[in-house]
Formats: structure tokens, C-alpha cells, sequence
């Protein structure tokens, strides 16, 4: 007979404006990590609105969630609130201090640094707030995804699926991370080679800086100071 696996506790934390795929596609792979327990914590056990215009359910509330293995904070323009909530910022310092491993995706890495947790690191971000990590005292790595020590950060959205095989990698060995990459058919061949800035058309990143991206960034400043 083969002995169950030890639980390995893999907590996200959840909030309205979370970009969902920063949550669900790390989610995908690590779940399939032998032992795997996914949380999901939020504030209150109500509805988390998503930036897809659907919502999902917490599966804890902060003050009940288990002691993390892993800690991961998604990104998100819900960010922004998340940087100014006390609780939430607790929530991380606390998980932090006992997590194998502490990471997150897009412009989740603004939340570990609000919370004191990248001081003296290297990190990244999501490509349009990178410049806001020397803020906290991080110094930005231009990379997909970027380890320190046992913090993992990951670049916007799409990456955290690479930071998330990484993690499986450290874990549970290449082997596994390359089954469950198979098994995913994560294989991407983009139809367009417009997924960076340093590649994108100068038109297009132009566009999308001044109708989304620039207010997003001068709201986070505000905030940080």
C-alpha cells in the first residue's frame, strides 16, 4: 500500500477585480502537485467579482484560512484596494512568515511589496507597473518569471502559468512539471508576436498605455505616495 502524499497547502488570495486567469491558470498546474490542497481566501465568503465578468467563490475567509505552503496573490485592478487593506496586507505578512514559498502574478507582487515582503528583492510585475516596484524597495528583473530566495514573482496574466511549472519543478521535480505541461497542452504559438512591449507595435502599445494603463498607473501612485 502507498502512503498518501503530505498535504501541501497552496493558499490564493481572492478579491473583487482579480484578473481571474492570474488565479486560474497557476491554479490548473499546481493543483495537480501531489498533495495539493487549494484555498481560496478571501475577506468574506460572498461572491468575488472577476474582471470576466463572472464571479467565483472563496473556499475561507482570511481569518480561517490554513497555514500556506505556498502563498500566491493574483493581480488584478482590484489590486489598488488591496494595497490599502490593512487586513489583506496582515493576511499576507502573517502567511508569509511560515510559506515554503511565496509568489505572485501580475501586479500581485505590488500587494506583497505594500505588505512589506519585497524589500531587498528582485522581482517583476506586469509590464505596465514594473517601474512601481522600486517603491518597495525591489529591484525589477525583466524576466516572465523571477525567483529570489523562495519568492517567485511572475510577470502579467499568461505567466503565472509559467511561474506555476516552475514552482512544480522546485517541488515535485521536472519530470512532473513537464507531464503536467503536456497534459495541459500548454504549447503556445500565438497568432500575433504582440505579447511584450519590446515586440508589440509601437501603435498598439501607444493605444492601450493611454486608454488603460496610464490612469491605472497614476492610481497606484497616489496610493503608494
Amino acid at each position: 500500500m502507498t502512503d498518501s502524499p503530505k498535504p501541501f497547502h497552496i493558499v490564493f488570495l481572492l478579491f473583487d477585480g482579480i484578473t481571474q486567469l492570474d488565479f486560474t491558470g497557476p491554479a490548473q498546474a499546481l493543483s495537480r502537485i501531489p498533495g495539493a490542497v487549494i484555498h481560496t481566501a478571501a475577506k468574506g465568503m460572498g461572491p468575488i467579482q472577476t474582471d470576466s465578468g463572472f464571479a467565483i467563490l472563496p473556499s475561507t475567509q482570511l481569518s480561517d484560512c490554513p497555514q500556506a505552503d505556498l502563498l500566491c496573490v493574483p493581480g488584478g485592478f482590484g489590486t489598488r484596494e488591496v494595497i490599502q487593506d490593512e487586513a489583506a496586507l496582515q493576511f499576507l505578512r502573517d502567511q508569509a512568515a511560515a510559506a515554503r514559498y511565496v509568489t505572485s502574478v501580475c501586479t500581485g507582487s505590488l500587494a506583497l511589496g505594500a505588505a512589506g515582503l519585497l524589500g531587498g528583492k528582485r522581482a517583476t510585475s506586469h509590464w505596465a507597473y514594473t517601474s512601481l516596484l522600486a517603491k518597495f524597495g525591489a529591484t525589477h528583473e525583466k524576466a516572465r518569471v523571477v525567483r529570489d530566495g523562495n519568492l517567485f514573482t511572475a510577470g502579467g496574466v499568461t505567466s503565472g502559468i509559467d511561474f506555476a511549472l516552475t514552482v512544480v519543478a522546485e517541488i515535485a521535480g521536472q519530470r512532473l512539471a513537464e507531464t503536467i505541461q503536456l497534459s495541459l497542452e500548454y504549447d503556445p504559438q500565438p497568432p500575433f508576436d504582440s505579447g511584450h512591449p519590446d515586440r508589440a507595435d509601437p501603435d498598439v502599445l501607444a493605444l492601450l498605455q493611454e486608454r488603460v494603463y496610464d490612469k491605472a498607473l497614476r492610481d497606484i501612485e497616489d496610493i503608494i505616495g
